[in-house]
Parts: C-alpha cells; sequence; structure tokens
C-alpha cells in the first residue's frame, strides 16, 4: 500500500502535466482574438532561416492552420504518452523525460506562432534560433536519458562465446546525405544560434549513420546477451530473463534503428530478426540472417544447461 500510493500520485501528476499541453490551443486562440483587429489582410506566416517572410496568409487561414496543426500534434503527443504510460509500470525516466520534450516542442510551436503575430504587428523579429537551439537541447537529453535508462546493469565478465553484427549500408547513406546538406547550411547561414543548431542537428543526424554503419553488435556469452554500438552499450540482456525466442519479421512502420517504449525494445536496419521474450518485455534483434542468431542463443542455453547439470 505504501509503494502503490506514491506510484498513483506520479501518475496523476504525469497525467496531468498531458492535460495541461491542451492549454495551448485556447492559448493560441486568446492571442490571435487579441490582436485580430490590428493583423494586415494579408499576414506573414512563412519564413527564410535569415527571418525575411516568403509566404502569407489571411488572419483566417493562419488562425485556422495553427490551431489544426498544434490539434493534432496534441494528439499524436496524448496518444504516445498515454500508451508508453501504460507500458511502464511503475512511470520511467525516459516516460517523463518524453513528456518534457513533448511539452517543449509545443512550447517552441506556441511561442513561434505568437512571434508571427508579434512580427505582423509590430515587425519584431521571429524568434527561429533561439527556439530552434532549446529543442535541439531538448531531444539531446531525451536521447540521452533514453540511452542511459534502458542500458541495464552490466553482465558478469565471462567468456564470449559468439558475436553477431548487423548493420545497414543504405540506412547510413540515407543519413549521411541529410546531414551533409545541414552542415553546409549551418556553414552559410549568418545568425550565430542558427548556425550552431544546424551544426548541432548535422552532428545527431550524422551519430545516426555512423551508428548504421557501424550496426548492432550482438555479443553472446553464458552470462547473456550484450548490444553494443559505436563501442557504447546499450543493453544487458541477462540469460535468467530470456524465457523463449523465435525469428520474426519486422515491420517497416515500425521505423529502424532503435525502437520501442516501455519494456519492449528493436534493435533493427532490416524486416528479418528474432523476437526474444522475457521476464518482462521482449527484445527483437535485426539480423539479414537470423538463423545466425537463434543458433547464439541456442548456443549460450545449452551452455547453461550443461553447466547447471
Amino acid at each position: 500500500m505504501n509503494q502503490s500510493l506514491p506510484s498513483s500520485k506520479s501518475r496523476t501528476g504525469f497525467h496531468a502535466l498531458i492535460a495541461a499541453m491542451w492549454l495551448a490551443l485556447p492559448f493560441t486562440a486568446y492571442r490571435y482574438w487579441s490582436v485580430w483587429d490590428r493583423l494586415p489582410a494579408h499576414m506573414a506566416t512563412h519564413f527564410r532561416a535569415d527571418g525575411r517572410p516568403n509566404g502569407w496568409m489571411t488572419p483566417e487561414q493562419s488562425l485556422k492552420f495553427s490551431a489544426s496543426m498544434l490539434a493534432i500534434l496534441l494528439a499524436v503527443f496524448t496518444i504516445i504518452l498515454v500508451y508508453a504510460g501504460r507500458r511502464s509500470r511503475p512511470l520511467t525516466a525516459t516516460s517523463w523525460s518524453m513528456l518534457g520534450l513533448f511539452c517543449v516542442i509545443v512550447g517552441v510551436m506556441t511561442y513561434i506562432s505568437d512571434g508571427v503575430l508579434q512580427y505582423n504587428v509590430s515587425g519584431a523579429p521571429i524568434p527561429l534560433a533561439g527556439s530552434i537551439g532549446v529543442l535541439t537541447a531538448a531531444i539531446a537529453v531525451f536521447m540521452v536519458i533514453f540511452l542511459w535508462e534502458m542500458r541495464g546493469s552490466a553482465l558478469p565478465e565471462s567468456v564470449l562465446i559468439s558475436e553477431e553484427k548487423h548493420a545497414s549500408l543504405l540506412m547510413a547513406v540515407v543519413c549521411m546525405v541529410p546531414a551533409a546538406i545541414i552542415a553546409v547550411l549551418a556553414i552559410t547561414v549568418p545568425t550565430i544560434g542558427l548556425k550552431l543548431t544546424l551544426f548541432a542537428a548535422a552532428f545527431v543526424i550524422g551519430s545516426c549513420a555512423g551508428m548504421a554503419w557501424d550496426g548492432f553488435h550482438y555479443l553472446f556469452s553464458p552470462s547473456g546477451i550484450e548490444i553494443r554500438t559505436l563501442g557504447f552499450r546499450l543493453r544487458s540482456v541477462p540469460l535468467s530473463e530470456i524465457k523463449s525466442y523465435a525469428i520474426d519479421r519486422w515491420s517497416t512502420l515500425g521505423g529502424y534503428g532503435i525502437r520501442g517504449v516501455g519494456d519492449t525494445r528493436a534493435y533493427v536496419w532490416t524486416k528479418t530478426g528474432v523476437r526474444i521474450k522475457l521476464s518482462h518485455g521482449e527484445v527483437f534483434l535485426g539480423h539479414s540472417e537470423p538463423e545466425r542468431i537463434v543458433h547464439a542463443l541456442d548456443m549460450i542455453t545449452k551452455h547453461e544447461e550443461a553447466r547447471s547439470v
């Protein structure tokens, strides 16, 4: 009873903050209403990287567009957060950091929307660079928490039985191309804040390219499975937690890279792999030859059985 009460309060606070995000909608409507009689017949609504307008709408069109985009975003975020909250018992640091990231995204959108109104009313510059900088920092914080939390405890040192690698040259190229384009843009833009933000974005996307190039390394030992990339330990799966495993397909709609919420994780760059059922949750290991993963799992489970006899 004493343990469930803090968990219940935490979940109540989590849902209260989700609901609080929706206040962005009436706030945006109020800001439009407060300056409605001062807006031009055709207001600037789209801007280049240097802050100069290159797209216009009527106030009615602008209000409908801003409210619709915000409502869709809030609905998607709410569904994701509620789903993640149900999959995580108790709520994890990743769930809270995801909530924080979504709040920042909604806040930045609301701030920029208000900045558009201020530009059309008084000519104040659009706060693009600072907003993108805050958003980039929030994404970086979320990724650090996400990667760190799912690592688990390191496995005891033991003899390596097998190692498999799962990489994708295609995905590395797909990520590297936009990273290079963003890096070139970062060199050419005159605004320091936007320049730093673009360099940060190029670094993040370039890191994804490096991860796809290096691939996921699956290290099988009598202690379990260790998953690594770029020399960093992503996850440790103790052998005692593995209940079953089988070759399975991965849906393209699930995305690629490191996927999953709650107790479910996938490390995948292709459409095939092995789904491992754990005591709590599951892990999907992508591989173009999933039979090799099954063979490695058979080896470590047989090794444990032989040792226990």
